[in-house]
């Protein structure tokens, strides 16, 4: 049996690690792919399974030899996911699900183009904003980088094979149940946008 590879992004705050957790919580045999970094380790996280910790010179040549799906750079660390562990995975059957940022899911089209890809929504900018503030962790000015960044992604939704709303948690984690299981590959799905207007 051959496996498949789901690319799962969106904006910051939209849901999708409230999703990702509901649906693996009902599947543990999907395969949520870890990523690469130049970071320290942080209190709690384990190699292998938060993330592989390596140096910048073991990234670069990761970068070099093409073996990374796709990376990028934040905060001065890079970050990015290796293809060998995914492409082992997709080997024994299993559903490999990439949980990336929006220009990842791009570099993504390019090295693995039989990738499914889904955007989660918002219902709103508004909406999504309301979400951001209750969160309480960011400063006023982050908080409106972020959401000038979530505008820019949003303007990308298009650009995928299925777009969720996320308005409901229970009804966008069926739509990502039945998107990740009763999908046939390559089938493009059409999903009404959120209205974005302000």
């Amino acid at each position: 049996m051959s496996g498949r590879v789901v690319v799962f992004t969106g904006p910051s705050g939209v849901g999708k690690g409230t999703l990702l957790r509901s649906v693996l919580a009902d599947h543990p045999e999907i395969y949520l792919s870890i990523s690469a970094t130049t970071r320290s380790p942080r209190a709690g996280e384990v190699e292998g399974e938060h993330y592989y910790f390596m140096d910048a010179t073991g990234f670069q040549d990761l970068v070099k030899r093409n073996d990374l799906l796709e990376w990028a750079e934040f905060a001065g660390n890079c970050y990015g996911t290796p293809r060998q562990p995914v492409q082992d995975q997709v080997d024994q059957g299993k559903l490999v699900i990439l949980e990336i940022e929006l220009e990842g899911a791009r570099q993504v089209r390019k090295t693995f183009p039989e990738a499914f890809q889904i955007f989660v929504l918002p219902p709103s900018l508004e909406e999504l904003e309301k979400r951001i503030r209750q969160r309480g962790q960011d400063e006023e000015s982050a908080i409106q980088k972020r959401l000038a960044k979530a505008s820019v992604e949003i303007d990308a939704a298009d650009e995928f094979d299925l777009q969720i709303i996320n308005d409901d948690l229970n009804s966008a984690v069926e739509q990502f149940k039945a998107a990740l299981f009763e999908q046939s590959p390559g089938e493009k799905v059409e999903t009404p946008l959120a209205s974005t207007a302000s």
